[in-house]
């Protein structure tokens, strides 16, 4: 059962696709929103969750301040589930509030590829078996598109290397939860 862990829409439980999907477990969501909280990276932050599943990364951003959220899923399952997901926490916001959520049903790259949006925030789930090679292209791709201040969280297996960077991107710090590795990541100076 994956959930809401804080904010507005805190303990509402989502919709979750049979297969397809690798959901990021409880105790890695936990640790990746006490380090975004303490950072204050969330109030008023554009968000993107790329790779989204059920939109459980971004969706918990939006119940802990984001003002726009964009999930970016092309399994078909999946959308259906972030767009069910999404107008769950959308009837939750607390009334007067801005906050927008959308859902994009395409691939990654072919999404970021035109966008002219920058984003504070980003989530990077990708299938643990995608390439090294095919990571490092949606790095390059998403690079312009993060603000100066922006976080980029990238969620791997533990096995792999780490990620090659394009310009514009740099590793602020790793760290691993079991098979999972975080890879922390900023906009280079």
């Amino acid at each position: 059962m994956t959930r809401i862990i804080s904010g507005f829409a805190g303990s509402l439980t989502l919709a979750v696709p049979r297969s397809g999907t690798r959901p990021t477990s409880d105790r890695v969501r936990e640790a990746i929103f006490s380090a975004l909280d303490a950072r204050g990276a969330l109030d008023g932050a554009r968000v993107v969750d790329l790779y989204a599943g059920t939109g459980s990364l971004g969706l918990e951003a939006a119940s802990r301040g984001a003002a726009h959220v964009t999930l970016v899923e092309m399994g078909p399952a999946a959308v259906k589930a972030c767009r069910a997901n999404a107008a769950l926490v959308l009837r939750s916001r607390p009334k007067g509030s801005a906050l927008a959520i959308e859902t994009s049903g395409q691939a990654v790259d072919a999404f970021l590829a035109p966008s002219v949006a920058i984003w504070d925030v980003v989530f990077l789930d990708p299938p643990y078996d995608l390439g090294e090679a095919e990571l490092a292209h949606t790095l390059a791709l998403l690079a312009p598109r993060v603000s100066p201040d922006a976080v980029v969280v990238l969620e791997r297996s533990s096995r792999s290397p780490q990620p090659q960077l394009p310009a514009g991107l740099e590793v602020e710090r790793r760290k691993d939860y079991g098979d999972t590795t975080l890879w922390w990541l900023g906009a280079a100076e």
